[in-house]
């Protein structure tokens, strides 16, 4: 393993405490460490606001971090780049009556495609950033395994299904085996204040915007009157656009009915938003598409696992089965609750992420 230590390693920093914590340990571990800073997105009065209230990548924390470890830093400008493959694919999902996840996205075509490409270019032999998961290669499969992190609460394994075999080839991950805390005592040890590291909780181009008036702004479009309507086809209210809602939703419909209703459908032909009750919520089976497989590759015969609809959902059992064309299913032993089209499953065997896929569509108990 002595060879590695003199090797090349670009780590990706946003500024935040987890990639600056991730350049110390390769620094220490005897890695030539580069920091690169991509600039995904800038609103208006971004150089204005708080650090923590900037977009994900924060430049001028990453330099400083930079300049703390002593390391060279670059900053790439990707927003077009960005705004074709995220931003625009974030818009267009919505526009379909279905719900987007531009993490997933970002991290398969931005932080992990983009970001290595840069890296290559910069004679890299790896790239490194601050995700909480692991990654191991696997002799007797010849593949690449991905890995939950072994902190429960920061596990982000789910928002890194869609990486390659390439990508994990090239990719390390220096706090998949850390908690979260023995991360703020490094980077307590860093010298990098406290109020300047806290993570944010929203789609980083959306800022503190509501994601609605996100697409308001940005996409006139997007603002689509139509009818609101009972799971009977009763007219009950009027919508602003099927954009502008979820399966799931309560709070915002529009409608008073006498008792709790929820979206319950999204229909982008008739443009109408379906409203019903809680127990239309619940769905036993899903299908999915456009996968991407781990280290176990395409299962042969359906098998039981574990699956996760949402980042911060619990894991459900399941029976995966792999169909015709490409799709897949999903057969739960419990019916899952507000699961929409667009986002992402992501298949479990233990801690291992043996795949996942894009929902497509759903089945009712």
């Amino acid at each position: 393993m002595n060879f590695l230590k003199k090797k090349t390693v670009v780590v990706g920093m946003s500024g935040g405490v987890d990639s600056a914590v991730t350049a110390a340990i390769l620094k220490e571990e005897g890695y030539n460490v580069m920091g690169v800073t991509l600039t995904l997105w800038q609103d208006e009065r971004e150089d204005e606001k708080r650090w923590q209230d900037r977009s994900c990548c924060k430049v001028g924390l990453a330099r400083h971090v930079a300049r703390v470890l002593e390391i060279p830093h670059h900053s790439v400008d990707v927003q077009k780049v960005f705004q074709a493959e995220v931003i625009d694919n974030f818009a267009a999902v919505y526009l379909m009556g279905e719900t987007p996840n531009p993490c997933v996205r970002c991290n398969e075509r931005i932080k992990f495609g983009k970001l290595l490409s840069v890296a290559k270019e910069l004679g890299a032999d790896f790239l490194a950033t601050g995700h909480y998961a692991r990654i191991q290669f696997q002799p007797d499969r010849k593949r690449y395994a991905l890995y939950k992190g072994v902190d429960p609460k920061k596990d982000q394994s789910y928002f890194l299904y869609r990486l390659s075999q390439e990508q994990l080839g090239a990719t390390l991950f220096p706090l998949g085996a850390m908690n979260k805390e023995a991360v703020y005592q490094r980077a307590v040890a860093l010298g990098l204040p406290y109020e300047e590291v806290l993570e944010s909780q929203e789609v980083c181009f959306v800022t503190q915007k509501d994601y609605r008036a996100f697409l308001s702004e940005n996409h006139p479009e997007s603002m689509s009157p139509g009818n609101i309507v009972t799971e009977t086809g009763e007219t009950v209210g009027e919508h602003d656009g099927i954009a502008f809602y979820t399966i799931g939703q309560r709070r915002g419909v529009g409608v008073a009915l006498g008792e709790r209703h929820y979206v319950t459908g999204l229909n982008l032909l008739k443009n109408e938003v379906t409203v019903g009750p809680e127990s239309s919520l619940f769905v036993e089976k899903l299908i999915t598409k456009d996968h991407v497989w781990g280290g176990l590759g395409i299962p042969e015969e359906p098998i039981c696992i574990s699956a996760k609809l949402r980042y911060r959902a619990s894991e459900q059992k399941a029976e995966l089965s792999i169909l015709p064309d490409q799709y897949a299913s999903l057969c739960f032993e419990r019916p899952q609750r507000a699961v929409a089209a667009g986002q992402s499953a992501v298949f479990y065997k233990e801690d291992e992420v043996i795949g996942g896929g894009v929902i497509v569509s759903l089945a009712q108990e």
